[in-house]
């Protein structure tokens, strides 16, 4: 093992996950809300059970929240091309803009706090994108 303190870098994660979530100010959702418009929007038109395998809802609550994100005029559902008795569930327009406005969003207040580090954390936080990245691809490969 290195010298990382992944102890530390939860910690770290987990703190910056708290603000970042937080940044936009644009339509303001819950988190579970919030995870099913960004699975769909990076993974396309999903059925519920692939829904579920990303989300952490038991199938109820998911089922529940689909619903009320359908009502909001932010997903829809259509019949699966692949299997006539299920259905595929995608954003809206509203739901792909929504998730687009808060990227966006997102983006303009990160780069004001980017903005304020020093040219050496500059640096250094460059460097680690390519790294959190593949952490991510790690963490999406079963073991």
């Amino acid at each position: 093992m290195s010298d990382l303190d992944v102890d530390r870098l939860t910690t770290v994660i987990e703190d910056f996950n708290t603000i970042f979530i937080r940044l936009p100010s644009v339509r303001r959702l819950n988190f579970s809300a919030l995870s099913v418009l960004h699975t769909l929007d990076r993974n396309g038109p999903l059925r519920l059970t692939d829904l579920l395998a990303t989300e952490q809802l038991k199938q109820p609550a998911l089922t529940s929240l689909v619903a009320k994100l359908e009502q909001d005029g932010l997903l829809q559902r259509r019949q699966d091309p692949s299997d006539g008795r299920a259905s595929l569930i995608s954003l809206t327009r509203t739901g792909r803009d929504l998730v687009r406005s808060r990227h966006a969003n997102r983006v303009a207040k990160l780069t004001a706090l980017v903005d304020r580090l020093t040219p050496e954390e500059l640096a250094v936080l460059a460097g680690s994108v390519d790294v959190l990245h593949r952490l991510t691809e790690l963490a999406e490969d079963p073991l």
